[in-house]
């Protein structure tokens, strides 16, 4: 076992059998190390080194050192410690950050990936399919963020100040887990469509006779995506867990 230097406090340790979700939670750099080989760390975030490294053909002592080269270098002033923010400041967050990035970005997106379609889709009719995941992804989407938005984040938010002040109310925490493994079925079946975006464009690599659009709408599906395992790792990897944790402690203390 390894352990990883860091600036917290606390002592973190990595070896092969550590989740990869773990790791990026306790510094989010890490997450460059992970895309760089293609390890999902957002929706699979609950493999291990181990785990990934099988399926990716690495040697799990060349993940590690990269990892450790990483996490062992110097922060940066004014990065976020997301798993030490306050899972009520954390919702805010990921409503203002990246919430508004899908409302913003996803009517731009379908509006390129149209004009594609129209121009390049009789040479390239995998278009018409990268059209159709993005489309229905940018609807569910939209879908799941209102769901959070209405129920599962003023819950978080309720079970965090009322945990806060020792009075917490059963009935919320009793649905958290339900709801939540709801919203962790959406996570992957995004992180599947995008999966099948990212093959069918070949890693979003512009063809030799694609456009000046061509290259704004890969460009933007790609920054969408990573935005979108950012945003899915904080949910799956820091918050849902935080919260659970919240509740279960929150449930025992009034049990006895």
């Amino acid at each position: 076992m390894i352990s990883i230097a860091s600036d917290r406090p606390e002592v973190f340790t990595i070896d092969e059998h550590t989740p990869v979700g773990q790791i990026v939670a306790h510094d989010y750099r890490s997450a460059g190390v992970f895309s760089k080989y293609g390890i999902d760390f957002c929706c699979q975030g609950n493999k291990t080194i181990r785990e990934v490294c099988i399926k990716k053909d690495i040697a799990p002592t060349l993940l590690i050192d990269q990892l450790l080269g990483v996490i062992n270098s110097k922060r940066e002033n004014g990065l976020i410690s997301f798993k030490d923010l306050p899972l009520d400041l954390l919702v805010d967050y990921i409503i203002k950050v990246h919430h508004r990035y899908v409302h913003e970005h996803s009517p731009l997106l379908v509006n390129l990936l149209d004009k594609l379609c129209k121009v390049h889709g009789n040479v390239h009719p995998e278009l018409f399919e990268v059209r159709s995941l993005f489309t229905a992804s940018a609807e569910d989407l939209l879908t799941h963020m209102a769901k959070e938005e209405q129920v599962l984040f003023p819950m978080i938010k309720f079970i965090t100040q009322r945990f806060d002040k020792g009075n917490p109310e059963i009935p919320e925490i009793q649905a958290l887990p339900q709801i939540i493994d709801v919203m962790n079925t959406d996570h992957e079946q995004e992180g599947d469509r995008f999966r099948q975006i990212e093959n069918l464009t070949g890693g979003y690599t512009v063809p030799a006779d694609g456009c000046t659009t061509y290259s704004v709408a890969f460009a933007m599906l790609k920054e969408f995506e990573s935005d979108l395992h950012i945003h899915i790792h904080l949910e799956n990897n820091i918050l849902f867990p935080g919260a659970l944790a919240m509740s279960n402690i929150s449930a025992e203390t009034v049990n006895n």
